[in-house]
């Protein structure tokens, strides 16, 4: 090195490090931006007339499966910094894309949309201004009409269930 680019090479250094360790960033490889270590989810009831009987508990397990596998916030069953608590509001079934039918003075759809929507309480004690109370999460998946809703009902839900999972793990915890 000669002594010109090293005149420069020191100054560059000596303010690279001052940046590197200057800057914090609440970030881990979990994806939380909370510093909590207990989190309660409270049974998410079923609150929709068309839903299957199970739906609160298929959607309370998957929650809790979910923050099990992103975090390493304990889920307990009481006196936890946050809590996540709420009810599924709608479990709807749609006719999308319609057809005309030359046989029948009644259009059909040629896709069906299953929709269900959860309505979701976050209450953190650490931090009060991240709390969120009665949040709604939706998200639906199309299938067609040549398929029987029960044969696929289980895999749509499980669907569903991933994406409303993610988007109140986004809200809460992950702070987006």
């Amino acid at each position: 090195m000669t002594l010109k680019s090293s005149r420069l090479f020191f100054p560059l250094t000596i303010a690279l490090l001052f940046v590197t360790t200057s800057c914090k960033v609440n970030y881990s490889f979990q994806g939380t931006s909370t510093t909590a270590k207990t989190l309660v989810i409270e049974e998410f009831y079923n609150n929709t007339d068309l839903g299957p009987a199970n739906l609160g508990q298929t959607f309370t397990n998957r929650l809790k499966d979910y923050f099990i596998q992103n975090t390493n916030i304990s889920i307990v069953q009481g006196n936890g910094e946050l809590t996540l608590e709420g009810v599924i509001t709608d479990y709807r079934v749609t006719p999308i894309a319609p057809v005309a039918n030359t046989d029948s003075p009644i259009n059909s759809a040629s896709s069906t949309r299953l929709t269900i929507t959860v309505k979701a309480n976050y209450i953190n004690t650490l931090d009060e201004t991240m709390s969120f109370k009665d949040k709604s999460f939706s998200f639906f998946k199309d299938f067609g009409n040549d398929q029987n809703l029960a044969d696929i009902e289980e895999s749509l839900i499980k669907q569903i269930f991933d994406q409303i999972s993610l988007d109140i793990f986004n809200a809460s915890v992950a702070n987006w």
